[in-house]
């Protein structure tokens, strides 16, 4: 099962940061937008809650009183320098990750506390002009040994690429539409013969900016696992199960100018899914502007 984890101009302070989105709601109204010039330094704090778990046909699993939560705070850095036409970032992140997982069967209940997955994005590529963006990029997720000792982060290494665009239908870059389509290929865990399966999915929104300050719109993501886990080590209940996910909510944005800063707030609830938990997700999160 994988619990998960507004483009503002430089004038109304901070713009979003990509600090991974391997899971859905990782990001939202700035999924596809190219940021401007400069070192940008960011955190994130995540919250997964789930009472239910759904099987490959969407049933839910009958497990009673269950509950699961995953909180994640999660610290980063992102440069971006422009070179001719195009923009040149990369972006480091590290999490650190609490999972609660209680029923009355004491065989999946957990609580562990540690690292998660190190998210690296050595590279993407971007333009950048007044009614629209492109971005596309390359970035991995690197296990810690911490994480896998405490079944924290997925003992395995995963490869991911993405494409996306933003187009603005005004000449501040307030009002927008955006999405970022990625792949996500995942090699096997260390450790046990298991490689989860290759996933594809798509996240974004549509919204517009108020006062010159607040960024207010709708976003959401869909998950689709394209190819099935396998492993001798695999459990025989889940071979030949995907995993899909969507997902829909609102998100709030406030620049703080004096601090070149942003603050934002993320709630995306999942509308259906198969063979994963099915909840809700809250991200909240501050970028600011280190230099520029």
């Amino acid at each position: 099962m994988a619990v998960a984890f507004v483009l503002l101009g430089r004038d109304a302070g901070a713009q979003g940061q990509d600090l991974g989105h391997r899971l859905p709601g990782g990001v939202g109204l700035d999924a596809g937008s190219q940021n401007e010039q400069g070192l940008y330094a960011g955190t994130r704090f995540a919250w997964f809650s789930s009472d239910r778990v759904h099987d490959r046909n969407g049933d839910t699993v009958p497990i009673e009183q269950l509950d699961i939560d995953a909180y994640a705070a999660i610290f980063g850095i992102t440069g971006s320098l422009k070179v001719d036409a195009f923009y040149l970032s990369a972006a480091v992140a590290v999490p650190a990750a609490k999972r609660s997982i209680n029923s009355e069967r004491p065989d999946v209940s957990v609580d562990r506390l540690g690292l998660g997955d190190i998210y690296v994005e050595p590279l993407k590529l971007g333009l950048r002009s007044s009614r629209a963006d492109a971005v596309a990029s390359y970035s991995f997720y690197a296990p810690t040994s911490q994480g896998a000792s405490s079944m924290i982060g997925r003992p395995q290494w995963s490869h991911q690429v993405s494409a996306g665009g933003t187009v603005f239908l005004d000449d501040q870059r307030g009002w927008r539409i955006t999405i970022l389509a990625s792949y996500l290929h995942n090699l096997q865990k260390q450790g046990i013969a298991i490689t989860r399966g290759d996933t594809v999915q798509l996240q974004g929104g549509a919204g517009g900016r108020f006062f010159g300050l607040i960024d207010l719109g709708v976003v959401g993501y869909a998950l689709w696992q394209v190819t099935d886990d396998t492993g001798a080590d695999l459990p025989a209940q889940l071979r030949g199960a995907r995993e899909r996910a969507f997902g829909l909510g609102p998100e709030l944005d406030v620049a703080i100018r004096p601090l070149r800063s942003r603050l934002f707030a993320r709630f995306e609830w999942d509308l259906d899914g198969t063979s994963r938990p099915v909840g809700s997700i809250l991200v909240l999160g501050l970028s600011v502007i280190a230099w520029e």
